[in-house]
Parts: structure tokens; sequence; C-alpha cells
């Protein structure tokens, strides 16, 4: 009897040995599943996109608009970005052109320029607004057509800024078949204070950048012209980056937008409502002239 007790206790700690190793293997396999599902989802060494943001403002300015976003999307995407600076829109575009970024903000002109080139894809871009130039004359001019602007010097931020130069010297030319003076003046408050000081006879700007203008500027100005509409600026990803990445970024993006916590990490961009898009949205540019005054970088 002292025998067989002896073994039934020896045997029960056997088992219980055995039970606990298959516990323990089965705890570690369960944890290897979790890791194995967890770090597929989201790389722990996520490969960091770089990211091209048309130069609208000065370096800092864009900066802070920008970085709280991307940090808000990173978190929720689960992938790393980087925001490569260009000083100049002109200095944009060369890197839009070589597809230095991975992903890009910029304006649909370079949108469709930048498909045609490199093949960006456009996925999110603002749902709550469309996009138009605006030409303005000084609240007191005597202009009350565009017709009248035959002859005359009109001042624009850049060749290729989409609304206030490229669709609007596009317009001018092919719609009113007039002749003109470009003169280029850098940024849009250079348009608005030329107007308003006489150097030129009117100026292309957009809506946005007029409203931004202080009341002074402001009530000294009158829009003569809006150019037809266009979906606004869009976030278009290059095609090396894989297409599991690039509907998690467009779904974390539509995702942020539509939280009401964090929706305002969008206004400064600015992109109040983001929503998807793809090229075809774009592609009637081609049909409205722009190519041949856009300036190649």
């Amino acid at each position: 009897l002292e025998v067989s007790s002896h073994y039934k206790v020896a045997g029960a700690s056997v088992l219980a040995s055995r039970l606990a190793g298959t516990l323990r293997s089965g705890v570690c396999a369960i944890a290897f599943v979790l890791t194995f599902t967890l770090l597929h989802a989201y790389p722990a060494s996520a490969e960091t996109y770089t990211v091209g943001i048309v130069p609208q403002f000065e370096a800092r300015r864009l900066h802070e608009a920008w970085h709280p976003m991307l940090d808000a999307l990173s978190e929720r995407a689960g992938v790393q970005f980087e925001i490569l600076g260009n000083s100049s829109i002109p200095e944009f575009e060369a890197s839009v052109n070589a597809g230095e970024f991975d992903l890009i903000y910029s304006n649909p002109w370079h949108a469709v320029i930048a498909h045609e080139r490199q093949g960006y894809e456009p996925i999110v871009r603002d749902g709550a607004r469309m996009l138009t130039g605006i030409l303005v004359v000084s609240k007191d001019s005597n202009i009350t057509d565009v017709s009248q602007l035959a002859g005359a010097e009109v001042a624009f931020p850049s060749p290729n800024a989409l609304g206030a130069s490229l669709l609007m010297r596009a317009d001018l030319t092919r719609i009113f078949g007039i002749d003109y003076t470009p003169i280029y003046v850098d940024t849009h408050p250079s348009v608005y204070l030329n107007v308003i000081l006489g150097t030129t006879a009117a100026g292309g700007g957009v809506m946005r950048t007029l409203t931004e203008q202080s009341d002074k500027i402001f009530s000294k100005l009158r829009v003569l012209y809006e150019t037809r509409p266009m979906p606004p600026h869009p976030i278009s990803v290059h095609p090396r980056v894989p297409v599991d990445i690039r509907e998690r970024i467009k779904k974390a993006l539509i995702e942020l937008g539509a939280a009401a916590e964090t929706n305002p990490l969008f206004a400064d961009i600015p992109m109040k409502k983001p929503i998807a898009t793809e090229f075809e949205e774009y592609s009637m540019l081609e049909g409205w002239g722009l190519r041949e005054f856009y300036v190649t970088q």
C-alpha cells in the first residue's frame, strides 16, 4: 500500500508537471500567434514614409499645421511620416516630378502632372468645398469687365499657382481672348498689395487667401471674375507605397476627419472634411487648356 500510494503521488506529480508544461506551451503558442498578428498588422519597426507639402505658407507655419495631424495619422495607421520641406513651389514641383516623396499634398494640376510622370494616385481630398481662382481689382477701379484688362499688367503669385495663376491665365486667354502682361510677385498678399497700390490693374488670387487679409486690405479690393470650380488639393500616394499601406492611410485619414475629437487637426491644412477621391476627379483639367500655361520645373 505504501509503495502503491507513493506511486500514485509520483504519478500525480509527473502528470501535473506535464500539464504545466502543456499549459506553458499553449500560452507561448497563443502569445506567439498574438505577437505575429500584431506585428503583421503594425510592424514594430514601421517604415517611415516621406511627405511633400506644397509650400503655401512659410516653413514654420506649414509644420505647425501638419505635424499634429500626421502624428495622429501615424498612431492610427501604424506607419511613420517625415515631412521633407521645399522652400518654394518650383522646388516642390521639381521634387514631385522626380518622385522624391512617398505622399504629396498638392494643388489639382500638380496632381495631374504627378500622376502622369510618376504614377501618384490621389486618395483623399476636402469634401467641404471646391476650389476656384479669383481676379481682383481695386475697389475704386473703373474696370467692371474682364475685357477692359486688354493690354494691362496683371499680377500673379507664380506661373503655376493653380487657381490664382494657371487657370486664371488660361481663362483670360482662352475664354476672354485678351492679351495682357503677367507680372509674378511670389505671394498672394503681394498680389493684393500691387493691385491696391495701382502697380498692376488686376491680380489673381483665391478666396481663402483674400479673406485672410486684414480688413484694411480686404476692404480695398473687389472680385471682378471667378473661375470654374474644381476639386481642391488632394493627398496623393506614390505607387512604390504598398497598396495595403496606401489603403490603411486612406482609411485612417477619413476616420480622423470624421471624428469630432480629431477633425480639428485638419483645419489649418486646410481640409475640413476628408473624403475619398481618385484621379478621375482631376482628369477633367486636361481639357481646360492648362498645359499650355504650365511652366515645367
